[in-house]
């Protein structure tokens, strides 16, 4: 592959973001009973009926909050934004126990009240960036009580077990009956996943309270991917974990993977810390190496590898299960995360890999009818799923993949 002509890709990007962010203030708003709508099939027809979660609502909050910042679009982007955070204050806040429910009814009711600590991450950072895009007081009272919610109560403070924060608890901050995202009973107490969102949340926060609390919590954070979630071996995290950081079922996740490489520089950056700056780089561009492994030559990323053997070649699995489907948030986050290697390394092969994502992603994910991206598709390009917005289908993967490419390649033509 040659070289990609970047001003092209980024006017591509520009408008790809238009494109999405104009699907969703289109086919996303619930006129009937507020916020927005829990599921919308690939045809734009709205199920109406469909709970609503908190991950979406605060998904759409930081997305449309990131816009109205990266393009000066205030008069544009931020009713969208006041529409969630309206909607997550009024319905999704527990002014008993503090945090945010995890799920209501279409009418705004709670379905499941529980405190699912994934949940609380996203709503700290939807929130942190409306407070950066607006300056409105309310949001950023509300970040801190969610934050403060969050080390209280979900911390672990042990000093044997180097921190860390449980999956989930009750509403009132007791023992949790599941998890959402780990399986309780199987003693996955902490996940990578989890904490990745936690710490992308804590820098949100960070860049607008520099409070001496949530810079400890993110350095703590970094070096607990440091040192207990990424298998130093392999440069691929370890998925689920016990109280004792543990393994407890494990695999390749490779959107995880490429997604954290730039993530966990990005919180580096925020504390101004030179070793352990370089100490993140270095772990950056091994993280980006080690997943290339799971990239096609035709640009796709697959999704996962389960199997005992991570090292394995994935021409000769002996064992274990290939998911090979190509997702959307995958390749939106392969195509910043290869982007961050080159700029890094300057080794071209990155930008290549970058660049081959979004010629993938144009080629089989976009919906040149219809709008918006495909949740998937096979590693053939047929077509997976059926709804464009769901409780895990948002704007805030592929809206902040072409915010972030936008940016960086504007840094390297600069150079």
């Amino acid at each position: 592959m040659t070289i990609p002509d970047l001003r092209l890709w980024q006017r591509e990007l520009n408008q790809e973001l238009k494109d999405i962010l104009g699907y969703w203030q289109r086919y996303a708003p619930d006129q009937t009973n507020g916020g927005f709508y829990g599921a919308v099939g690939y045809d734009n027809v709205p199920k109406p009926n469909t709970a609503k979660g908190v991950v979406l609502n605060s998904r759409i909050l930081w997305t449309f909050s990131s816009a109205a910042l990266h393009t000066q679009h205030d008069d544009e982007y931020l009713p969208t934004a006041k529409r969630a955070f309206e909607y997550l204050d009024t319905y999704f806040r527990d002014r008993q126990h503090g945090g945010v429910y995890w799920m209501v009814d279409a009418k705004g009711q709670p379905t499941d009240d529980s405190k699912q600590l994934y949940g609380q991450a996203f709503a700290v950072y939807g929130l942190s960036e409306y407070y950066r895009a607006t300056r409105h007081k309310p949001a950023l009272d509300f970040a801190q009580e969610i934050f403060q919610a969050m080390v209280k109560h979900a911390y672990d403070r042990d000093p044997a077990r180097h921190g860390g924060f449980i999956e989930a608890f009750a509403r009132d901050w007791t023992e949790a009956k599941s998890y959402a995202i780990a399986r309780k009973d199987n003693g996955e107490s902490k996940t990578m996943n989890t904490h990745l969102h936690i710490l992308e949340a804590f820098v949100s926060l960070l860049r607008v309270w520099p409070a001496d609390e949530v810079k400890k919590q993110v350095r703590g954070l970094i070096n607990n991917f440091l040192g207990q979630i990424i298998d130093p071996k392999t440069h691929r995290m370890v998925l689920f974990q016990g109280m004792n950081w543990e393994p407890r079922r494990t695999g390749i996740s490779y959107g995880h993977d490429i997604e954290a490489s730039w993530l966990l520089l990005e919180a580096a950056e925020v504390l101004h810390d030179a070793d352990l700056l370089t100490k993140v780089r270095k772990e950056s561009v091994l993280m980006a190496k080690a997943a290339l492994s799971g990239v096609d030559p035709d640009g796709g990323m697959n999704y996962e590898y389960e199997g005992p053997d991570q090292n394995l070649p994935k021409q000769n699995p002996a064992s274990g299960h290939w998911n090979r489907e190509r997702s959307w948030w995958v390749m939106a986050e392969a195509m910043v995360g290869f982007m961050n290697a080159y700029q890094l390394t300057k080794e071209k092969a990155y930008l290549e890999k970058s660049a081959a994502s979004w010629e993938y992603t144009k080629k089989h994910l976009l919906d040149t009818k219809n709008g918006e991206w495909y949740l998937g598709v096979d590693a053939t390009g047929k077509v997976l799923g059926n709804e464009k917005i769901s409780p895990w289908k948002c704007p805030y993967h592929n809206g902040r993949a072409c915010i972030e490419t936008m940016e960086r390649i504007g840094h390297l033509i600069d150079k």
